[in-house]
């Protein structure tokens, strides 16, 4: 009798230590103590990402719809980036499903980093809303977001996002869902409305004092003999980034115009994104590429490889 109550004491202590392991394993994966992006458990599918962001942004045309989200909308994937980036996935489920956003986990093939995927589940719709996609190195804790608020419309400024995130870790990439000039009027110009799902997650980030460089582009004759165009927008905390961005594009044989420097076109000091990191003394990078730049592969991998000089010291710097 004594000898089978003390086996059935021994089991039930085996169990509760078995289960208390158990949950202590699925805490570290779901969200590690530390804070910092976590997978969310679920299996992460090699994708080439690259390929995965033309392909989405491949179908968007001026005219082609844009529905304005409700302020709640917007607030309620803005949050769920913030609790990804803390390292609770299973927490943002909940407001993204309120906002009508889907999470995924994926595997790069070519970096084999796994990324958070959030994205609109009526892209697969008849009548995609062009909120856009978010995408979260989950390799390492968030450092820096690369923006681009008008693809296609700047076209391949997709592509370009898509080398910059992958090119270095810890970076988020914010992507517009809609062509520049998809909704009525403005509605959909992301760099310009502060009523975005791309804007909240950029105000979100900003709050976090993420500091982000904003890709955009411009046709040849805009700039007549320049390359690129390098400023900081409204503020001037990303000065030192800024000139750190400059030399690097020289010395991959741009001729870059330095908007710290003399006035240039296309400075973005009207970009909203680029205010509100101002406000909040956090550095913010607007850079314009022509249209020859943009056109060629080549063109691309060294206009990101320059990008990629800051954002792999921004990564470094608060790593340290």
């Amino acid at each position: 009798m004594a000898e089978t109550r003390a086996k059935s004491i021994i089991a039930a202590a085996v169990t509760v230590a078995f289960g208390l392991l158990l949950a202590g394993l699925s805490a570290y994966t779901i969200g590690r103590s530390g804070g910092g992006p976590a997978s969310d458990g679920a299996d992460a599918p090699e994708v080439p990402l690259e390929r995965r962001i033309t392909d989405f942004t491949a179908g968007f045309a001026p005219g082609s719809g844009y529905r304005e989200p409700r302020r709640a909308e917007r607030r309620a994937v803005a949050d769920a980036v913030g609790l990804i980036l803390d390292g609770h996935p299973d927490r943002a489920r909940p407001p993204l499903a309120d906002a009508g956003f889907r999470l995924r986990t994926l595997t790069d093939t070519g970096t084999g980093r796994r990324y958070a995927e959030l994205s609109d589940r009526t892209e697969d719709g008849p009548a995609p809303r062009g909120w856009g996609r978010v995408y979260v190195d989950l390799s390492a804790p968030a450092r820096w977001s690369v923006q681009v608020p008008h693809p296609v419309s700047d076209a391949d400024t997709e592509r370009l996002g898509a080398r910059v995130l992958l090119d270095s870790p810890g970076g988020v990439l914010v992507l517009a869902g809609a062509h520049r000039r998809a909704g009525e009027g403005d509605a959909a110009d992301a760099a310009h409305r502060t009523d975005s799902v791309f804007d909240a997650v950029c105000d979100e980030l900003a709050r976090r004092g993420l500091p982000g460089v904003q890709v955009h582009g411009f046709a040849d004759d805009s700039a007549p003999g320049r390359d690129a165009v390098a400023s900081t927008g409204k503020g001037s905390t990303g000065r030192a980034d800024a000139r750190r961005l400059a030399a690097a594009l020289t010395a991959r044989h741009f001729s870059v115009c330095r908007a710290w420097v003399r006035d240039c076109p296309l400075e973005g000091r009207d970009n909203v994104q680029g205010r509100r990191a101002a406000a909040d003394h956090v550095p913010f990078l607007h850079v314009e590429f022509a249209r020859s730049v943009r056109a060629s592969d080549t063109g691309i991998r060294h206009a990101a490889a320059a990008i990629g000089t800051v954002t792999a010291r921004w990564a470094k710097d608060d790593a340290d």
